[in-house]
């Protein structure tokens, strides 16, 4: 109890500056809804954003709870290796602004059907999209609220699975009515003021952190390899993934997923449709990945100065485990007050980062079934906006309920599994689309479904599922594949099954529309159609 106590506070600080955020946030998404009246406003914020505001905005879309309390816990226990996330995630940015973010913006208007369906037949390669947009964000959004659960527990101090419920209900509630009333205008500024809020708690620990160790990072290092059981080692490769050849293969394949699925992520490829024009959405990567650089960096003697200060046995005993090590830290140096600042940043990730994917699904299923191919292209902007709060709705409801059945569960799976299916199945495609003449419909849906199809099916037969101590499904063993991230191999396997269905198809790519979409992509002409 004792430690419990240290580690939560006051519940009743947390819970006051975490209200605080949402009565702030939900202010602000009441008064950005004055504009919400066309499929425009509503799904892209009529691309009024400029590069550095939605550069901000993308970086508070991937930066979730999982990078703030996940990766400081995991340098802090496990060392280097655990920085080595944060490095895969950051150079993933490079993807979106070298291959990804310029041609996607000028060619699409809403979401990455848009794309995909722009020069193939329109009505199966949207389904598809949709599909495959629907999956990842699921899943991801599953990870964020059975998340939620773990987060509860450590910072309010509520152990009960009642209490835990009742909570995750209330996020999930907050989530939804963000993206009904705000649409994408409002979920922006709500990303918008959680980075900023993420940005300056991270920086404000890191730099007390250097100023008490006399600003010497080696000093820092010295006093975490003495509070770990690992000792040197703590700095050293090897100390999570260098147990076996597997293990680093394992790594290898996350490693994959990681670089190439964040940049293929249906709810932040949306985010370039947020901005007025290419040179724009290039300013938006620029300026998140400034902004996760000074995040990962903060993070990293963030992590190392939790082992200094509160020690790895402290963190790995105390509730929520590797996740309490920011929690504590900032207990430790902030006393109750800056705990209840880190909760409220913890709790507002979640909420931002789910309400992001709930509008991304909810438009892709809008936009690209209903208005695509239920109705032809043809659909009322009215009656298009009301199914994507339909959806919005349906989907939330399905988060808060897929977040309490899978709570108190390993769930670490999910976010990988989601990225390395954004990996598998829109990366490939995008890319074919965008750089492959012969490209045509046959390779976009062998693409979209083989890199789908194969990361669930290698997902469900894997280590993460059973066979394994940390699988979600104890005292069963049906694994056959050897490991818990499909990425190494569904993602090549996408690729080829592209090809391959362009090769053996007797169709021929449309030619003018080709040249069309290529024009467009690169000079931006005709992308205010």
């Amino acid at each position: 109890m004792q430690i419990a106590a240290r580690t939560t506070g006051s519940p009743i600080i947390n819970l006051s500056v975490f209200f605080a955020f949402v009565i702030i946030t939900l202010f602000v998404v009441y008064k950005a809804t004055n504009r919400n009246s066309t499929t425009s406003d509503y799904y892209a914020a009529g691309s009024a954003f400029t590069g550095v505001q939605n550069g901000i905005a993308l970086s508070g879309d991937f930066l979730s709870a999982a990078s703030f309390l996940g990766i400081s816990g995991a340098i802090a226990v496990h060392g280097y290796d655990g920085f080595l996330y944060s490095v895969g995630w950051l150079v993933a940015w490079l993807v979106a602004l070298l291959l990804v973010g310029e041609r996607l913006r000028n060619t699409g208007r809403f979401t990455v059907g848009d794309v995909m369906a722009y020069r193939m037949k329109q009505r199966p390669v949207r389904a598809a999209a949709a599909n495959s947009t629907l999956v990842i964000t699921f899943f991801y959004m599953l990870a964020q609220m059975a998340g939620a659960g773990g987060l509860i527990a450590l910072l309010l101090n509520v152990q009960s699975k009642g209490g835990q419920a009742l909570i995750i209900t209330g996020v999930g509630l907050v989530m939804v009515f963000y993206v009904l009333v705000g649409g994408m205008k409002g979920t922006t500024w709500v990303q918008i003021i959680k980075a900023g809020l993420l940005l300056i708690c991270v920086t404000f620990m890191s730099v007390f952190l250097l100023g008490k160790f006399g600003f010497s990072f080696s000093a820092i290092l010295d006093q975490a390899a003495q509070n770990s059981p690992l000792g040197g080692e703590l700095l050293n490769p090897g100390g999570w993934y260098g147990e076996n050849a597997m293990t680093k293969l394992d790594f290898v394949s996350l490693s994959l997923s990681l670089v190439l699925g964040i940049s293929s992520l249906p709810h932040v490829l949306m985010r370039f449709y947020t901005v007025p024009d290419a040179k724009e959405a290039r300013r938006s990567v620029v300026w998140c990945s400034w902004s996760m650089f000074i995040f990962y960096l903060s993070i990293l003697i963030v992590g190392y100065g939790a082992t200094a200060l509160v020690g790895s046995d402290r963190i790995v005993n105390a509730p929520g485990g590797e996740n309490s090590a920011a929690p504590l830290l900032a207990f430790e140096i902030g006393g109750a007050m800056l705990l209840g600042v880190v909760s409220a940043v913890a709790f507002a990730t979640i909420l931002a980062v789910v309400a992001g994917l709930t509008l991304a699904a909810s438009a892709s299923f809008a936009h690209d079934v209903y208005a695509n191919v239920i109705r032809n292209g043809k659909a009322d902007p009215r009656s298009e906006i009301r199914v994507a709060r339909l959806t919005a709705l349906v989907i939330g409801f399905m988060a808060i309920l897929g977040g309490i059945v899978t709570n108190g569960q390993n769930v670490a799976f999910l976010v990988s599994l989601a990225l390395a299916l954004a990996a598998s199945a829109n990366l490939p495609t995008i890319l074919y689309t965008l750089f492959w003449k012969r490209f045509n419909t046959t390779g976009t849906l062998w693409s979209i479904y083989g890199g789908l199809g194969s990361g669930l099916v290698l997902i469900i037969f894997s280590p993460a599922i059973s066979g394994s101590s940390t699988s979600v499904i104890k005292g069963m063993d049906f694994h056959w594949f050897p490991l818990t991230n499909p990425g190494l191999v569904s993602i090549p396997l996408s690729f080829l099954c592209g090809f391959l269905g362009t090769l053996f198809s007797k169709e021929s790519s449309d030619s003018k529309k080709q040249a069309e979409m290529e024009v467009r992509s690169l000079t931006g002409i005709g992308s205010k159609a």
